[in-house]
């Protein structure tokens, strides 16, 4: 399976939004996996979806949903290049908001596990408002305005929830599916921890302790689905937890380097220079300037 697994960048990009138009993109789209979940909204055209042995056709204004860790291919099913929105999302970076409810992996994954239907009709995708929920998410992913991150997660909270509904509808009973403990960690989802704790100081030994692997196991691990060590992942989130501090806020440097979990000012000063190219003070004058 190694072979065919799609590298995600759930660091800087943990919502993609596209549009794939297969007469000026490399199709058919051959068989991958990836830890996202990915929705596919038909625009023109008709596709031949194929995920974990399953084949589906998916028509004009026809939703398929592409489940975390499933192998997929995309061809066409009948000789024309389709064209089709795409929202490709990590789904632990979307908990539920009722913290006795099981998080939209669990629920993602307990679906899959009772065999809930993935491809929608034309008439359920617009029950659903999925034209306008893409339109939109392309929209955001494109206008970066203020908000941008809320308004997107928003939009495929909404598409989620309706999907669920409509699993409800058809037997599935959320009272039964099971609730990940919160103290239970994977490499898949170490990220949620470590970013609900950037201002603290967090150490990598005890990130691996919760995945119960060796310093030595989770450190190639880690770098093996993130690209890059732990301790660099960690650097760059609290990076970018500080930006939004310096484009949105007026709190000064020693108050932010605080917030960010950065030892001291100079220490946030030096760690921004080196991956932004500029000082923090040079990057906040320098964007308020261009508003």
């Amino acid at each position: 399976m190694n072979n065919l697994f799609e590298k995600q960048d759930s660091l800087n990009a943990p919502i993609e939004t596209f549009v794939f138009d297969a007469a000026v993109r490399e199709f058919p789209v051959k068989p991958h996996w990836h830890y996202f979940a990915e929705f596919l909204y038909m625009i023109d055209g008709c596709a031949e979806v194929s995920c974990d042995g399953s084949t589906h056709t998916v028509k004009n204004g026809e939703l398929i949903i592409l489940q975390p860790s499933t192998v997929h291919s995309i061809r066409s099913a009948d000789g024309r290049l389709p064209l089709f929105k795409g929202v490709k999302f990590d789904p632990v970076k979307f908990p539920n908001t009722n913290s006795y409810a099981p998080s939209v992996n669990d629920l993602f994954r307990y679906a899959r596990s009772k065999g809930m239907q993935i491809h929608f009709s034309a008439e359920d995708a617009e029950s659903l408002h999925c034209r306008e929920i893409f339109d939109d998410c392309i929209a955001e992913t494109e206008s970066y305005l203020y908000g941008r991150d809320v308004m997107l997660r928003s939009q495929i909270y909404r598409l989620i929830f309706g999907i669920l509904r409509k699993w409800i509808d058809s037997g599935l009973s959320i009272d039964s599916c099971p609730i990940s403990s919160g103290e239970l960690y994977g490499i898949e989802n170490i990220t949620e921890y470590i970013d609900s704790r950037l201002d603290e100081g967090i150490r990598v030994a005890d990130i691996a302790a919760k995945c119960h692997m060796s310093y030595s196991g989770f450190a190639s691990k880690f770098r093996e689905q993130y690209g890059m060590s732990c301790k660099e992942y960690i650097e760059r989130m609290r990076l970018f937890k500080a930006e939004e501090y310096l484009l949105f806020t007026d709190h000064d440097l020693s108050f932010i380097s605080q917030q960010t979990g950065f030892s001291d000012q100079s220490h946030f000063i030096r760690s921004f220079k080196k991956y932004r190219g500029v000082t923090p003070k040079r990057f906040r004058d320098t964007r308020k300037q261009s508003k």
